[in-house]
């Protein structure tokens, strides 16, 4: 990363840190066996599996044959949501599965998938802030619901869910009921930001990937609660306890555990010195440049999370300005080989059309400074009077030029 970058993309991907780095090193090298084979590098490789499992295990307040190690987030969540909705219709539980609009896309096209085998999807409104109503996912459960899934944190705007009162709901919808109703959250962007302990979250189902906090990427786990109905998706050997089959990544399953626990010991820090920074670049967009409007709630967000967009600007635009003077962030906004796509979330949220695919997602790291969000500011007030000028309209009838 060149010197003078200034890097506040860290909900899209971060830096392996170099404990973790240095954690894998020997497992790329002499200590390569597969934790399947039963000679000394085999068995060796097997005692790092298990101590890695358990050390993850202890900081999610989980059993360690709880755990799934998988190749990443969206694995997690495919697994999840495919693992548990299938075990239940084969079992002629039911169909139906309750989520909300703002998830990731892994969940949302999952889902979407999921449709192509008959599964019945209610995908909830949130309120202007992002956040759903644990009384209204409660509503949306009826005899043939076998899943729920609410994410823990959102990935553009920051939205802290309260997962644990929804789990409340759907537990007591579920006596009601008379059955049980599966909670699953993606908790991708948590990790080293929020509490992960799943009997205080009481969730059935946790996704967490490692390269969102400091580890490699190609690492992910999932957490499934001891009874909780489940298929496995990924067939072959009897790894991860005949759940996900194929050779454990162990280099990358030690970074995961690695920078799990260094992200969990300093959460208290991240959290106040991340979020003292995050704080001051936002007072100073909204006061000092023009058309600035925050997207998101004010509090009960990820302290690393700053969503803001410009009245009159591209969000593409805005980007590739930003980078080209040395700022590399993200939007709101979908880019992909054909189009440039508003944001869901934002839209879900009531935002228009324009603030949808106009908005800049600032996500910050304990190395972001003051001085480098400053900077940053001082950047966008240089760009945004062209972006804004060139969105003015052209002609009496409003066409933009």
């Amino acid at each position: 990363m060149a010197d003078d970058l200034i890097y506040v993309d860290h909900a899209a991907t971060t830096p392996v840190h170099p404990q973790v780095a240095e954690a894998m090193a020997p497992f790329l090298d002499r200590a390569f066996g597969n934790p399947s084979s039963l000679h000394g590098l085999g068995r060796d490789a097997a005692v790092a599996l298990d101590a890695a499992r358990d050390e993850v295990a202890q900081i999610l307040n989980a059993r360690p044959s709880e755990l799934i190690f998988g190749s990443g987030g969206s694995e997690s969540i495919n697994t999840a949501l495919k693992g548990v909705a299938f075990a239940q219709q084969h079992a002629g539980a039911g169909t139906h599965i309750v989520t909300t609009a703002v998830e990731h896309h892994a969940v949302l096209h999952t889902l979407e998938y999921l449709e192509r085998f008959g599964f019945e999807i209610t995908r909830l409104e949130v309120d202007a802030e992002g956040f759903v109503d644990p009384d209204q996912v409660a509503r949306a459960i009826g005899g043939e619901t076998v899943l729920v899934s609410v994410m823990l944190a959102n990935n553009e705007v920051g939205t802290i869910q309260p997962i644990a009162a929804i789990a409340a709901a759907v537990k007591e919808r579920g006596r009601e009921l008379g059955r049980r109703v599966p909670l699953h959250t993606d908790a991708v962007q948590a990790p080293g930001q929020l509490p992960l302990d799943v009997v205080e979250l009481d969730v059935d189902l946790l996704s967490i990937s490692a390269h969102k906090f400091r580890g490699p990427k190609g690492a992910g786990l999932l957490y499934l609660r001891r009874g909780t109905p489940f298929l496995a998706q990924q067939t072959g050997g009897g790894q991860e306890r005949n759940r996900r089959a194929g050779t454990e990544n162990l280099p990358a399953i030690v970074g995961l555990a690695t920078a799990l626990a260094i992200a969990e010991r300093r959460r208290p820090e991240f959290v106040r010195e991340v979020g003292r920074v995050r704080d001051a670049f936002l007072a100073r967009v909204l006061a000092e440049l023009p058309g600035a409007v925050r997207n998101g709630p004010a509090t009960d967000r990820l302290p690393n999370n700053a969503n803001v967009h410009f009245e009159g600007v591209d969000g593409q635009q805005l980007l590739d300005e930003l980078d080209r003077v040395g700022v590399a962030a993200s939007s709101g906004s979908a880019c992909t080989t054909s189009s440039w796509e508003p944001s869901h979330v934002l839209l879900a949220m009531g935002a228009d059309q324009q603030a949808a695919a106009g908005s800049l997602r600032v996500t910050l790291g304990l190395e972001n400074t003051i001085a480098q969000t400053d900077a940053i500011v001082e950047r966008l007030k240089a760009i945004l009077p062209t972006l804004q000028g060139a969105a003015q309209p052209s002609s009496p009838t409003g066409a933009r030029a």
